[in-house]
């Protein structure tokens, strides 16, 4: 792929189909059970975690280039209308769902505190822990915009040395104090190879990894990595592995850009569906999981049998369904909606400021214009000048 190429593109449709994958590896990690624990699922939330950074970086460094800066405000309006909505409708739910017998609403076991304030990842226990990683991309999207962009176009120099920067602090802050910080990690990474993409001199390092052959040979090589985490968990501890793991995940996303077979299998439609819904999906799996317990029930009461549904295959195919069901349906009727009202929102105020920009820039008026004095008189226009 060459740099115009991939300044051309305007959506990459691989990347649907890899948060897709992302999605589904969780789902079927927790509700697989052993089964599943060989695939080491959870670490799909570092392949969103690569892509957020990617994604985001990507279109505020095109944003720059065609304005001069980024605008904070739509940034974050966009940010709002996209995430909160969706996460509310699933949290009230849940509060709902798992509120204690005579109770309109609950807690869930202490952590509502954490969950409204979107510090997730500070809730110890509770039923909703799996939105620990919202708390982690909402402090990102607040602060990544104001450290990276905040200063306007810069070189990439000076970006390359904020984002590394960056990723040491996060590295030093999980060494020394929480290990919740090294899943920043992730996110700076794909901030990082946004940069460089972005770039022409930081996109000459990494076109070879655009190659057909290349990218073929790094994806295959990412799925023995996916498969050896477990027992690299195991031996060297889930903080040091998670860096190099992203790493892994960066430097396979260039060959999903271009044209190769990894390309064209993520692209499907069945992934490209998945994928424009695994936000919802990824936060309606516990939901999911109550409702397949809940037919489950319903089953054995009609027909008189004894079932047990347990950790395995069958439910975690199951929950995937149901969750798959749920989030089309959130999607449709809570996703798209706000993102809409968030577009407009953002239509609304560039206009109004286009309005007040213009009204500034009008000529003041004359004491001719004022009929003060007689207007110097207009010279015809010839018939050739065009529109009057």
């Amino acid at each position: 792929m060459t740099y115009d190429e991939f300044r051309a593109l305007r959506r990459f449709p691989a990347l649907d189909g890899l948060r897709a994958i992302a999605a589904l590896m969780v789902v079927m990690f927790h509700f697989g059970g052993t089964d599943w624990r060989w695939l080491s699922g959870h670490s799909g939330v570092h392949i969103f975690f690569v892509l957020s950074g990617f994604l985001i970086t990507t279109l505020a460094l095109r944003e720059e280039e065609r304005s001069g800066r980024i605008s904070f405000a739509d940034f974050y309006v966009r940010r709002l209308f996209r995430i909160v909505p969706v996460y509310l409708v699933v949290l009230i739910a849940m509060a709902v769902y798992f509120a204690p017998p005579g109770q309109p609403i609950g807690d869930l076991h202490g952590g509502m505190p954490y969950y409204l304030t979107f510090m997730n990842e500070f809730s110890a226990s509770g039923t909703f822990t799996i939105s620990w990683t919202l708390g982690i991309e909402q402090k990102f999207y607040l602060l990544w915009p104001l450290a990276a962009f905040a200063a306007g176009a810069v070189s990439l120099g000076r970006r390359l040395g904020v984002t590394f920067g960056l990723i040491a602090a996060a590295a030093v802050a999980a060494a020394l104090s929480r290990d919740l910080f090294i899943h920043y990690i992730p996110i700076l990474l794909g901030c990082l190879l946004a940069i460089l993409a972005h770039h022409p001199r930081g996109f000459a390092i990494i076109r070879p990894l655009t190659h057909p052959i290349v990218g073929t040979a790094l994806a295959l090589g990412f799925v023995g990595a996916q498969l050896a985490l477990g027992p690299a968990y195991r031996t060297f501890g889930e903080v040091k592995v998670i860096p190099w793991y992203a790493l892994c995940v960066v430097l396979v996303l260039p060959g999903l850009l271009a044209r190769s077979p990894g390309t064209w299998l993520l692209s499907t439609r069945v992934l490209g569906f998945i994928g424009e819904r695994s936000y919802s999906l990824y936060l309606v799996q516990v939901l999911a999981g109550a409702a397949v317990l809940w037919l489950v029930k319903v089953g054995n009461q009609l027909l008189g049998t004894g079932f047990v549904l347990d950790y395995g295959n069958v439910r975690a195919f199951l929950v995937a369904l149901v969750a798959l069901a749920m989030a089309d349906v959130l999607y449709r009727l809570v996703e798209q909606p706000f993102i809409r009202l968030g577009r407009r929102i953002i239509t609304w105020r560039r206009a109004r400021l286009e309005a007040s920009a213009r009204h500034r820039q009008a000529p003041t008026a004359t004491p001719a214009d004022l009929g003060m004095a007689e207007p110097t008189p207009t010279p015809p226009q010839s018939p050739s000048r065009g529109r009057p």
